[in-house]
């Protein structure tokens, strides 16, 4: 099975979305909000929207369709589930770093945590991508894992990945919200409501964000553009459920 053209356009501008994703929230915390340190001060809070950024949506959000692209298909499955592992690996390390540096800064300026909506629904994600993260590396990649619990697990796995992304744009559009009206609307700049560029800014990066993770979805969608199922792996398991 050949992938379209189609495919490819979508995948590059996935591609495209996600680096500017980052460029741009970088470019807001670096030049409208202070650069990075890390000695508690407002410029360790800005490591957290760039990490988290980074790992829960756009290294996550290219970890769930590594399957889709077609060089990996005529190459053995276990390596990308490696790849695959991989990169969830990294993009919940980033993830705690960036809670590290909000928990980390908070301490120091005295302000309470998880308060908000945006923290209550972060902090779940965190724990949601965590929990999938050990269930997906105890179910296919531990070679004495059962085949039964593989395919038990499969459908599972799937719904939490996708819930997870979901989760995680709502956690980059609600924080981007959240700190545009503390700080606009505090001493510093010009009020939220009457738009400075900073806060179009942010907004566009918001409408970024929102753009990749339906360039996701929409990969995701389409059954065409699935792996073909030819493993070895697949073959053994379909064989084990029609004995059963």
């Amino acid at each position: 099975m050949r992938p379209s053209v189609f495919f490819y356009v979508t995948y590059v501008l996935c591609l495209c979305l996600g680096l500017l994703c980052l460029l741009f929230v970088s470019c807001w915390r670096s030049h409208w909000r202070g650069g990075f340190s890390w000695d508690g001060t407002a410029q360790q809070f800005n490591w957290h929207p760039v990490l988290m950024v980074s790992g829960l949506l756009v290294l996550y959000g290219n970890a769930v369709v590594v399957y889709r692209v077609p060089f990996t298909w005529k190459q053995k499955k276990h390596t990308w589930k490696l790849v695959h592992a991989g990169l969830m690996l990294l993009a919940l390390l980033l993830s705690v770093l960036g809670l590290c540096a909000v928990f980390d800064f908070h301490r120091g300026v005295h302000i309470p945590d998880l308060y908000s909506l945006h923290s209550w629904v972060g902090i779940c994600t965190v724990v949601m991508f965590t929990f999938q993260l050990v269930l997906g590396l105890a179910g296919f990649l531990l070679p004495c894992s059962p085949l039964w619990f593989r395919s038990t697990l499969k459908p599972v796995h799937i719904w939490m990945g996708k819930a997870i992304l979901i989760l995680s744009l709502t956690s980059c559009i609600s924080g981007i919200n959240e700190n545009l009206l503390l700080t606009l609307n505090g001493t510093n700049g010009e009020p939220y409501n009457s738009l400075p560029m900073e806060a179009k800014f942010a907004n566009s990066l918001g409408i970024l964000i929102v753009a990749f993770g339906l360039f996701v979805f929409g990969i995701l969608s389409i059954n065409k553009w699935q792996r073909p199922e030819t493993d070895r792996e697949n073959v053994h398991l379909l064989l084990t459920e029609d004995s059963t």
